[in-house]
């Protein structure tokens, strides 16, 4: 087992959920630059008509154990005026697992974990992304595919962890850390990743960290991703104090709580959870490596998916027969993506995302330093 150190900075794991520089910003304008570049369309009707409730019924079925029937008349306008929508504007909409299933199921071509959505974006034809999820993942996605717009519904969507450091507190930490190479977290913003020399998923993160020859790594920003990749090298790794809110708030005594009511309750967990959690689990991987466990689960079994409590009800549809159990922590800043939200930015051309030239250069050698490694 590896030791394990903090890095001491002044200003180490500050920041709030949703960044300053987003927050000030004003109202999106009238007309934006993708506005004027795409045009804006009218507003397309929101009845809930029975030409609207035939065309959208297949997909109520995929998310009739999640959505009441009596609700879904007020999702079905929005599904149906979206999936028109994007298919005029030649756009493609990009969810992360966290959303909400009428989203996920209802308006998503691609859907994925942040590394996966930003992977398939760059394979795609379409000249226009809509990113349903935070805003570090909208930048990533524009760094594997410049030559694109890429949109997202709202601006304010943040995330605890990739807002509990900046660039400068990267310049920092090598002028304390003199010779480290730095690991940064694919959950992070464009700025971090620029100031970093590899980047890493939950995971490849012990394989990135081992392939740098070295016996001391910072590896950034997450504490708890950080120890649980410390117990599986003999590199010694510096830590930040950065984490998920949803994440950090599990704890061992909650999930054996489930154990001791049923034993045969499955517990799979995502690194991101404090090292305790991650302990008496019976699984613990990245985003996709739990949904693969929980779809590989006989029928009859009960799997409890320690993460955000949207992912469990849209796996649920792709595992049949297996019983899901949900400890319900929601990401305040993914349920910020809606589908109005959604509607209006096909409609508008509303909050595109950009990340200056230089900078996105930097940040994506970063990125292409861990795809070559895998590859």
């Amino acid at each position: 087992m590896s030791s394990l150190a903090r890095a001491s900075i002044v200003g180490e794991g500050r920041g709030p959920a949703v960044p300053a520089r987003l927050l000030a910003r004003p109202q999106a304008p009238a007309v934006s630059d993708a506005a004027r570049r795409f045009g804006v369309l009218e507003m397309p009707s929101l009845e809930f008509t029975p030409e609207v409730a035939a065309e959208v019924e297949p997909i109520y079925a995929k998310v009739t154990h999640h959505i009441p029937r009596i609700e879904w008349p007020m999702h079905a306008p929005y599904i149906a005026a979206i999936n028109r929508l994007k298919k005029e504007r030649g756009a493609v909409i990009l969810a992360h697992n966290y959303q909400t299933p009428e989203i996920f199921h209802g308006v998503a071509d691609i859907v994925g974990d942040s590394l996966q959505l930003a992977r398939e974006a760059a394979k795609v034809d379409a000249g226009i992304i809509v990113q349903c999820g935070v805003h570090f993942m909208a930048e990533t996605s524009k760094l594997m595919c410049p030559d694109k717009t890429v949109l997202i519904p709202d601006m304010r969507a943040g995330c605890s962890l990739a807002e509990s450091i900046t660039g400068a507190d990267v310049r920092l930490l090598r002028e304390a850390h003199p010779g480290v190479p730095i690991v940064t977290y694919v959950n992070t913003s464009a700025e971090v990743k620029a100031e970093s020399d590899i980047c890493c998923t939950s995971s490849n993160a012990v394989q990135v960290v081992e392939s740098l020859g070295v016996d001391t790594v910072l590896m950034i920003p997450d504490e708890y991703l950080a120890q649980n990749v410390a117990r599986q090298t003999n590199v010694k790794i510096l830590t930040w104090k950065g984490h998920c809110e949803v994440h950090e708030r599990f704890t061992a005594d909650e999930l054996l709580a489930y154990k001791r009511a049923d034993p045969e309750i499955r517990i799979v967990a995502h690194p991101e959870c404090p090292p305790e959690v991650v302990a008496v689990a019976d699984y613990a991987g990245s985003t996709s490596g739990m949904i693969d466990y929980a779809t590989g689960q006989a029928p009859g079994s009960k799997v409890l998916l320690v993460t955000e409590c949207s992912m469990a009800s849209n796996v649920e549809t792709s595992a049949p027969g297996v019983q899901f159990v949900k400890p319900c922590n929601m990401c305040p800043h993914m349920k910020r993506i809606t589908l109005p939200k959604i509607l209006d930015t096909l409609v508008n051309m509303r909050e595109e995302v950009t990340v200056d030239p230089g900078l996105a250069e930097r940040a994506r050698a970063a990125v292409e330093r861990m795809v070559n490694l895998n590859n």
